[in-house]
């Protein structure tokens, strides 16, 4: 392992810690659980829909994300500006990708680890029914790069904002929008070429085809380069507050 990869997993080991002894970190864990679990027995009434498919259980990840993953990434630049330690941590033999690196992966490794909390829903259900197993796996592999983009969209804000509550807040409209983008063509008369762009733009149009059970590389392609995209705009808020 090169000298740059075990920084940035040192930075992710840290934070990995962090999350698991955090009483916050599970209470996020048990709302997800529970947003998921009675959107689809409850409002989406899925024993009395009578199909052997879990999108209506997959539909309510990009919902449960709005209130998640600002939850998750709120502290991990805010919280360092609050407590003054972000000005030691830059001034460690860490470059500025190490540190965005190391927080954006210990943030992943938090929500597949409330995937593992979810398996129990999918597993007892299989038994009832002819589900596809393929699909069920393209759904979990989607919903993973949504959000991968949802939480280096969240660190971005969370290294814009000066507070926890302001990185909470600013990053979930914002999310409201890139989640929900793909229903304003449906409630607004909007010209064709512009009602595609903000459809472009929604990460859970980019979802659809994986709760499908289809992995098309052109959505993996969007959800790998916005991540990239926000993860580098966040390195240079890093670097020019090293260097104010």
């Amino acid at each position: 392992m090169t000298d740059s990869l075990q920084r940035t997993w040192a930075v992710a080991k840290k934070e990995i810690y962090s999350y698991s002894i955090s009483p916050a970190f599970y209470g996020i864990a048990i709302f997800f659980l529970l947003f998921t679990s009675i959107w689809l027995f409850v409002l989406q009434r899925f024993f009395m829909a009578n199909t052997a498919s879990l999108r209506a259980y997959f539909a309510a990840f990009p919902l449960a994300f709005i209130g998640v993953i600002p939850a998750l990434t709120m502290k991990s630049w805010a919280e360092e500006r609050k407590t003054g330690s972000i000005e030691l941590l830059i001034t460690l033999p860490f470059s500025e990708w190490n540190v965005t690196l190391g927080k954006f992966i210990a943030a992943l490794v938090a929500v597949a680890v409330m995937f593992v909390f979810s398996l129990p829903v999918p597993f007892t259900l299989l038994p009832l029914g002819n589900f596809d197993g393929g699909v069920i796996f393209a759904e979990y592999i989607g919903a993973l790069l949504l959000a991968a983009s949802a939480i280096a969209l969240g660190l971005l804000f969370s290294a814009l904002s000066k507070n926890q509550a302001g990185a909470f807040l600013a990053s979930a409209v914002v999310l409201v929008f890139f989640m929900l983008a793909s229903q304003i063509p449906w409630v607004t008369n909007l010209p064709a070429w512009l009602a595609e762009a903000i459809k472009f733009l929604s990460l859970s149009y980019h979802f659809e085809s994986f709760s499908k059970g289809l992995l098309d590389s052109r959505d993996l392609v969007f959800f790998i380069l916005s991540s990239f995209l926000f993860l580098f705009i966040n390195t240079r808020i890093i670097l020019f507050r090293k260097w104010r």
